[in-house]
């Protein structure tokens, strides 16, 4: 029986969701970590959004755009992170169709929104390092906050258009799908509709998407070389140079990530290897980056001492 996505009220679309069930013996090993996971994602980034709105020394752009990144890293890690868990020690791995749509919705929009956000952030490093002296003047609190709501625009605006792609699918009897998320792949093969324009849609937009937006990492990133080499002083180089290590280093494990998984036609991953790699970018970097911004960044770890003498 075929049952639209589009009018599934009739006759309910029923998804399963594998997850690692092919690994029984690991399953509460497996619920143990990514729940100490979840638990220092959430901690790391509602830490990192509550010491910048605490210290006024930390209200200025770059800092605006970390607690931007950290929300939504945290909502990242929540859309997705309590149905894993739940998958891992519950018998019944079903999910309804409308249910798996929402939980797509929010996932792609954070990441997409994460994506956008990384590259807002490249481009305020160049300005503070290649243009100090009009730092304050270009990166306005009127121009941060509409980077912020572009950043939010963009990826709600490439989900819906994924989203609306997968409601005009059609599906039959039961669905499996191999993964613990709904993600676009995943629901575009449980279908039994053509996937030919589906397919091309997330190749072309994914691939747009990416490129466009690490072009315009890569490009702020040549400039800040070119002017950070031109330094006389080492130390002024060190300093900038340490303000961008941080962010290259998420950088490098969102993008690389998510284009060995997507951008890369006939990709010959096992399901296994594409769990994996779903895993590290939807639970792992959303606790990675409080981290890497903490541990690298001395204002942030003289703010958390006060944080903490003041409790």
């Amino acid at each position: 029986m075929m049952i639209s996505g589009r009018n599934h009220s009739a006759a309910p679309v029923i998804l399963i969701l594998l997850g690692f069930s092919d690994y029984p013996e690991f399953q509460i090993l497996l619920f143990l970590i990514f729940f100490a996971i979840y638990v220092i994602s959430v901690m790391g980034n509602i830490g990192m959004i509550a010491i910048i709105i605490m210290n006024p020394k930390l209200h200025t752009p770059m800092y605006f755009f970390l607690k931007h990144l950290s929300f939504v890293d945290f909502c990242y890690s929540t859309a997705v992170t309590p149905k894993l868990l739940e998958n891992l020690v519950a018998e019944d791995r079903t999910v309804s169709f409308s249910a798996c749509i929402t939980q797509f919705f929010f996932f792609v929009t954070c990441a997409l929104t994460d994506n956008f956000m990384l590259t807002v952030m490249a481009y305020d490093r160049f300005v503070a390092i290649c243009k100090p002296l009009l730092y304050l003047v270009i990166m306005s609190q009127k121009r941060c906050v509409l980077l912020m709501a572009a950043a939010y625009i963009w990826g709600t605006l490439f989900t819906l258009t994924f989203t609306y792609s997968l409601l005009t699918l059609s599906f039959c009897g039961t669905n499996i799908i191999d993964n613990f998320v709904c993600e676009y792949t995943g629901i575009l093969y449980a279908s039994c509709s053509d996937k030919h324009f589906s397919e091309l849609l997330l190749f072309i937009v994914t691939n747009i998407n990416m490129l466009s937006t690490l072009m315009a990492i890569i490009s702020s990133y040549i400039f800040i070389f070119v002017t950070v080499m031109k330094m006389h002083s080492v130390r002024a180089r060190y300093k900038a140079f340490s303000t961008c290590a941080s962010h290259l280093t998420a950088v490098g494990l969102f993008y690389g990530t998510v284009i060995f998984l997507y951008c890369i036609p006939n990709n010959k991953n096992s399901g296994f290897t594409a769990k994996l790699g779903t895993v590290f970018y939807a639970v792992v970097i959303p606790m990675l980056n409080p981290l890497i911004y903490s541990l690298r960044n001395n204002e942030v770890k003289e703010a958390f001492k006060k944080l903490v003498v003041k409790i």
